[in-house]
């Protein structure tokens, strides 16, 4: 026993010193500079480490952690998170960096023209008829198709009437007004309209980008529609590489444009009102009110023969084709919002007419116009740029207005509507309000973060050539964002 006792000591000896290293090794590890001055015995773990970390900490954490991530590393992009309140940036990155915001555009679109039509503005396409109706009901005299530039006119899109649904409409005033038989055409106008031009493209417009293609708005007049139809059929357009493609709003398939030429491009397009009044004709003939005459297309009269209404086709409300737009980032909704916003504001229905109409309500609502350049409503020419700090100043000044709960409502909820519905399906889910924008290098996300504590903190995050894939930049902004909810 006493030959044992030794190195029994000796054992005993060296396990109490591993033991005081490992301690000694986990206290180094668990406590950091940051938390000398605590008690020793506290046992603070990595978990409780981050709680400490406010919000506002761990955001400027995740900002800064952006810097050397592979995604972003090369990308130019910024970010600005803003108090309506103190009327303070919370946090921010680049904030004055101009940058490409795709479909953030919009909200300057959609916004613009709630502040200049309000949310019940409605588009109205009239029928009207000229010469006298006879004894037998005979309408000796044409039937008139007045058009006012409706985006939605036979769409389906938020709520519209589809044309077969217009035309029955029609059909049924009509029979109201006796009217048994008509000796006469369906003369078409378009009372916005000055000229019946061919539409000219923004510049740098993005022809390809994830299924959506820039369609150009305007009357296309004498276009059979059955002429879309026809090249829609056509198999793997993308090999014809001298042809230009757009989606139809009609048919809702890929279309080719014939040429592209600087500045003009010659559509296939079918105009709305000659679809329509085609359609019209057709439900008359098939439902027993014959019409001798053809469709006819006329620029708007200079003395127009006495006419009387028979029924005006209204429409869904601004708010509602607004919803539709923000919702499903539709670019031809926004590229027509803009063109009556400059036909409203200057009385000319011309992309040129709406960016004036557009910046001058910007520039009139106090919007940093430094670095701001507004070039289409949709937001697919490359030549628009905007910071990211006079994104959320104007967000934040919106909230004032009488029109700002239409806004706030058309945007998507992230992980349940629109542009949103498959994001932010863990932290954020129906936390955050926003648009989206994305063309190729580009990602954007603009809009609300309400925090748990019930703040609406407005935000910006546009990041431009960036490398990897756009899911890899969602997670990243999904990053940056989730701090704020807890502000």
């Amino acid at each position: 026993m006493r030959k044992s006792q030794p190195l029994y000591t000796f054992f005993c000896v060296a396990a109490a010193s591993v033991f005081s290293a490992q301690v000694s090794n986990t206290s180094m590890k668990l406590y950091p500079a940051l938390y000398d001055n605590q008690q020793s015995h506290v046992a603070v773990t990595g978990a409780a480490e981050k709680v400490a970390l406010s919000a506002k900490d761990q955001l400027e954490i995740n900002i800064n952690s952006m810097s050397n991530d592979p995604v972003l590393r090369n990308a130019t992009w910024g970010f600005a998170l803003y108090d309506p309140k103190t009327k303070k940036v919370i946090s921010s990155y680049n904030q004055d960096q101009p940058l490409i915001p795709a479909s953030l555009t919009k909200i300057l679109t959609t916004e613009s023209a709630l502040n200049y039509l309000g949310p019940e503005f409605r588009w109205n396409t009239q029928l009207e008829y000229a010469g006298e109706i006879d004894e037998n009901g005979t309408l000796n005299g044409n039937l008139y198709l007045i058009g006012s530039g409706d985006p939605s006119l036979g769409t389906g899109k938020a709520g519209a009437y589809r044309y077969s649904e217009i035309a029955s409409e029609y059909r049924y005033q009509l029979d109201k007004l006796g009217i048994k038989k008509i000796n006469g055409n369906i003369v078409t106008q378009t009372a916005v309209f000055k000229n019946n031009k061919i539409s000219s493209l923004p510049a740098n417009v993005v022809w390809m980008e994830h299924g959506t293609y820039y369609l150009p708005v305007g009357s296309t007049a004498n276009i059979n529609p059955a002429n879309e139809k026809l090249i829609a059929k056509k198999s793997n357009p993308f090999q014809e590489s001298k042809n230009y493609y757009y989606v139809s709003p009609y048919i809702k398939q890929l279309v080719y444009a014939d040429k592209y030429e600087p500045v003009s491009l010659t559509t296939k397009l079918a105009d709305a009102p000659v679809s329509l009044a085609n359609i019209l004709r057709a439900d008359l003939l098939k439902n027993g009110l014959p019409i001798t005459g053809k469709v006819e297309v006329r620029m708007v009269e200079q003395q127009p023969e006495p006419r009387k209404i028979v029924y005006t086709y209204k429409s869904p409300t601004l708010g509602e084709i607004i919803f539709d737009t923000n919702q499903r980032s539709d670019n031809a909704l926004a590229e027509a919002i803009v063109r009556t916003v400059g036909f409203q504001r200057l009385g000319d229905q011309t992309l040129e007419s709406g960016r004036v109409a557009v910046t001058e309500h910007l520039q009139a609502s106090g919007f940093d116009t430094v670095g701001l350049n507004y070039f289409d409503g949709s937001g697919l020419s490359r030549s628009n740029t905007v910071t990211p700090i006079a994104h959320v100043k104007y967000l934040s000044a919106l909230q004032n207005e009488k029109y700002f709960k239409t806004f706030f409502d058309s945007l998507p909820v992230a992980g349940q509507s629109g542009t949103l519905k498959k994001s932010f399906l863990g932290t954020g889910y129906g936390q955050i309000y926003a648009k989206t924008g994305t063309l190729s290098r580009v990602k954007a996300l603009a809009g609300y973060v309400k925090t748990y504590s019930g703040r609406l903190l407005p935000f910006s995050v546009i990041v431009n050539n960036y490398s990897g894939s756009v899911d890899q930049v969602k997670q990243r902004m999904e990053k940056i964002l989730a701090p704020a909810l807890e502000l």
